[in-house]
């Protein structure tokens, strides 16, 4: 352990609950949204593009915001990246498809202190990657990033234990959750395999990930044998550490009731309210005000949590294999 001298050591990369855990998307810094997810008691998932600002070429974190009082998480943005990427071309940070650099991410992420952040990720929707070439590219691009934060996150640690007592450390520069990728069942397989690959290299330094992403799941369909999310996810249990469970980036509310029945997944979340909101008021003629949208964020969580709830004939299963 000589290595770690003065550093934390067998660091945690989020707290995970034992039950199922429904984070409602706010696409702002704070404001009315995220101060109704508050008073609802909602847990929040934000992305940081909420926060960067294109004409400073910099993240901007308000003084104040509602977004301090919530349990919220902090997505890297990386669909959003990619569309950016793909309509302006080369980006000047990340990868050359981020904005934003990797220091100013973990900057933000330690600015903002959310319950956990995510690591930069390549997504691999079909409007992104259109071949298994580019899925596979996008795997390993994934996998690369995770070992650069890792790498950045280890040298401010270092850094900052020069002045700061371990704990001290890390409180305030904590490990990112893994994000995976991939279209089919063994596209996520081979990015678990390289992630934990990655991750083992920090042994000591950072314990087995308690929480890491699926990415690319957002709108997917649920059954089919292939790419459906119970196939996914099947896979995946095989695969996972004791200690790991999942978080499901923009899965359909309807999954909700398979997932339940799956311990080794933690969490989810959805910014799927906001879509119906603007279709709905569309529909009634009405304005997609902030009134409109509060009531379709209730309207959907409460429908959520229903969907998440025990009913009659289900049966939580047991995991595979035995610890």
């Amino acid at each position: 352990m000589d290595e770690f001298l003065g550093l934390p050591i067998n660091q945690v990369n989020a707290h995970v609950s034992d039950e199922l855990v429904m984070r409602v998307g706010i696409p702002h810094t704070g404001g009315r949204l995220a101060f109704h997810a508050f008073n609802e008691g909602y847990p929040a998932m934000v992305s940081a593009q909420a926060f960067w600002n294109p004409k400073a070429n910099a993240f901007k974190v308000p003084e104040a915001t509602d977004l301090s009082e919530l349990d919220f998480a902090l997505d890297s943005a990386g669909f959003t990246a990619m569309k950016l990427w793909q309509g302006r071309g080369v980006q000047p940070g990340m990868a050359g498809v981020y904005p934003w650099t990797m220091s100013q991410y973990v900057e933000l992420a330690c600015l903002l202190s959310p319950s956990w952040y995510s690591q930069p990720d390549f997504c691999v929707e079909p409007e992104i990657a259109s071949s298994q070439e580019e899925i596979d590219y996008r795997i390993n691009a994934t996998a690369t990033l995770l070992e650069g934060m890792l790498r950045l996150v280890y040298h401010w640690q270092n850094e900052a234990a020069k002045e700061c007592s371990a704990g001290a450390v890390a409180n305030l520069i904590r490990l990112p959750t893994p994000v995976i990728q991939g279209w089919s069942a063994s596209d996520y397989e081979r990015s678990l395999e390289l992630t934990l690959q990655v991750w083992d290299r920090w042994k000591g330094w950072a314990l087995p990930p308690t929480l890491i992403g699926v990415g690319s799941v957002c709108r997917r369909t649920v059954s089919h044998p292939t790419y459906g999310l119970k196939a996914i996810l099947a896979s995946l249990e095989r695969m996972l550490p004791k200690e790991t469970k999942l978080h499901l980036f923009g899965v359909k509310g309807t999954a909700l009731n398979d997932i339940k029945m799956m311990p080794f997944v933690a969490s989810a979340d959805s910014m799927a309210y906001d879509f119906g909101a603007r279709i709905n008021a569309r529909k009634a003629g009405i304005s997609n005000n902030f009134a409109n949208r509060t009531r379709e964020m209730s309207a959907w969580m409460s429908a959520a949590a229903k969907r998440m709830k025990p009913t009659a004939g289900d049966q939580f299963r047991l995991p595979l294999f035995a610890a």
